[in-house]
């Protein structure tokens, strides 16, 4: 049954996208986890959604304006941020509610909901073109020899920002790059599981992994391992019965996530790994 279902083009383009978005959601959620913007990811999305609106609009493919839309809005709302000492939280609140009520605005001007704006909210990436494939192939491929080319500088930054900027590290810069591929990559995963349930992929994977205690690098591993496996089993599942594959996808990652916590709960989890951090040993 497995193998029959593998045979079919939009299941493999579906598989091949899913784990290459899987990578990536959890190796940029990871450092936005770390720095305390677990929610900017759904921020973002939100802000997509004034442009996916915007591209229906006019006429143009929703995506490239949600692209320009997105990383506008996260450069411009990050520049504010840092210009006026607002906080976190409430930079992304502004940036969630900035793009949900532009958006609503276009719907309305273009005669309201229609099945293309509810296959973004909603996602599903059994629908996903092969020109589609290859562009998400590229674009994780790109980000990820740009996060392992900076990846000390990046980690420095991530954990002791100020002794960074001491050391010469460009902070600023780099926490710009991290925005700015922080919206290529919530975009680019839109398909597989929507606006509404995005953040799921950058927060849960990372938070599970988090709990077991490990260095950096095995973190990152972990929680690559438990979206890769909660993307291509929801992808599977949600096939064979015939359901939406978003909702299958997101809860299997919170099913993970449950085991993890019942796991540590009943102390199979080695408590005193849980209190080290992971950050980086200093040489």
């Amino acid at each position: 049954m497995t193998l029959e279902i593998l045979s079919y083009g939009f299941m493999q383009r579906a598989i091949v996208s899913g784990i290459a978005i899987a990578l990536l959601c959890s190796v940029v959620g990871l450092f936005l986890v770390l720095r305390r913007y677990s929610l900017f990811g759904d921020a973002i999305a939100h802000s997509s959604f004034g442009g996916i609106a915007a591209g229906l609009l006019i006429g143009i493919y929703p995506l490239w304006t949600a692209y320009i839309v997105s990383l506008a809005s996260a450069l411009i709302i990050t520049r504010i941020k840092q210009k006026f000492e607002i906080s976190g939280d409430a930079a992304v609140a502004v940036l969630l509610s900035s793009g949900i009520a532009f958006g609503l605005i276009l719907i309305s001007l273009s005669g309201g909901f229609t099945i293309d704006i509810f296959s973004f909210l909603f996602g599903n990436i059994l629908l996903v073109s092969v020109e589609d494939t290859v562009l998400i192939l590229a674009l994780t491929g790109s980000i990820l020899i740009v996060i392992l080319l900076l990846y000390r500088q990046l980690i420095y930054s991530t954990f002791n920002e100020e002794q960074a900027k001491v050391s010469g590290i460009p902070v600023e810069k780099l926490n710009y790059l991290i925005v700015f591929i922080a919206g290529i990559t919530v975009v680019t995963a839109i398909q597989l599981v929507g606006i509404l349930l995005i953040s799921a992929l950058f927060v849960i994977p990372n938070v599970t992994a988090i709990m077991y205690g490990r260095s950096f690098k095995q973190t990152a591993i972990l929680s690559m391992a438990f979206a890769v496996s909660s993307i291509v089993a929801g992808i599977l599942i949600s096939y064979v019965f015939d359901i939406t594959p978003s909702g299958t996808i997101v809860l299997l990652a919170i099913g993970i996530m449950a085991v993890t916590m019942s796991l540590k709960s009943l102390g199979l989890i080695d408590h005193s790994q849980i209190r080290q951090s992971i950050r980086p040993h200093q040489r």
